[in-house]
């Protein structure tokens, strides 16, 4: 199939560039630490000398930790490299901001650009069952599906300007952030009372919440289950700052913000947790409670 690179290979990014494998593609991988494309070379896939390789390719795919990280990959000098007609689909959480100065960049260069974050974690990136938010012009969305097709279960077009996803999913982040917080509550409550906390979580997603984040989440809360991460507490706050940043461009009030910013900076604080998956912020609200 259509040789395609795959840049960013951190736990998600490795996971989806060894899905695209799986699927018959051609892959060609670069990371900024280029001891994370080892195990997908040894897997098939070829090892990009420099971003300019990668973007060489002419399809790019890319999975970077943050906007300053996907900054400092796609400058303008990098994406005047890339071959006429070259599509590069950014399935990272950006903000808004950075997702609009990268659509100007790619623009300007001749190159394609869809914003398309993910919604899922790495075992469901494996399996090819991500739930995928994209937007670019028709024309690049319509290039891209195939190898979103590859690496989801469905994806949902909701406009022409990328950031329009971004915004998407920032939203999406902040609910689940908040389910975070309501678990660690109603297990700490119940907990307290002495009820067990997975017999809580089994009850609560039987029929009420059975949707992924509550089972999943629940569970990993519940048996204090937090090693290895699958998104950690840094990237957790990472992902409420940006809706913070989306709420204040929008002119948008949010209440419980300023609560949720808390348990995050006091986890990052414990050196114990920050290394974490988020939901570990459980465990600051555990804390709080008192004896008696």
């Amino acid at each position: 199939m259509t040789d395609v690179s795959f840049i960013g290979l951190g736990e998600m990014g490795s996971a989806m560039a060894g899905r695209l494998l799986e699927t018959g593609h051609s892959v060609r991988v670069w990371n900024r630490s280029p001891g994370a494309a080892d195990a997908l070379v040894e897997s098939g896939a070829t090892h990009a000398t420099s971003i300019d390789d990668a973007l060489g390719a002419g399809t790019v795919i890319s999975m970077l930790a943050n906007d300053e990280a996907a900054e400092a990959v796609f400058t303008a000098e990098a994406l005047a490299t890339a071959p006429a007609g070259t599509l590069h689909i950014n399935c990272a959480t950006l903000s808004v901001a950075t997702t609009d100065r990268l659509s100007d960049l790619h623009a300007l260069a001749g190159v394609d650009y869809v914003a398309a974050p993910v919604l899922g974690r790495s075992n469901i990136a494996a399996e090819g069952r991500l739930n995928i938010v994209a937007a670019g012009t028709a024309r690049a969305t319509t290039r891209a599906q195939p190898y979103l097709d590859a690496l989801g279960k469905r994806t949902w077009v909701v406009g022409e300007r990328p950031s329009t996803a971004s915004l998407v999913k920032i939203g999406v982040n902040y609910n689940l952030i908040h389910a975070l917080q309501a678990l660690a509550e109603s297990v700490t409550l119940v907990e307290r009372g002495g009820v067990d906390g997975i017999t809580f979580v089994e009850i609560l997603t039987d029929a009420a919440f059975t949707g992924s984040v509550y089972t999943g989440y629940g569970s990993l809360i519940a048996r204090k289950a937090y090693s290895p991460p699958g998104f950690t507490v840094g990237l957790g706050l990472k992902d409420l700052s940006l809706a913070e940043q989306a709420a204040a461009a929008n002119g948008v009030v949010l209440p419980t913000a300023p609560v949720l910013r808390d348990m995050f900076e006091r986890a990052l604080a414990d050196p114990e947790l920050a290394p974490l998956d988020w939901s570990a912020i459980a465990e600051i609200t555990r804390g709080l409670s008192t004896d008696g």
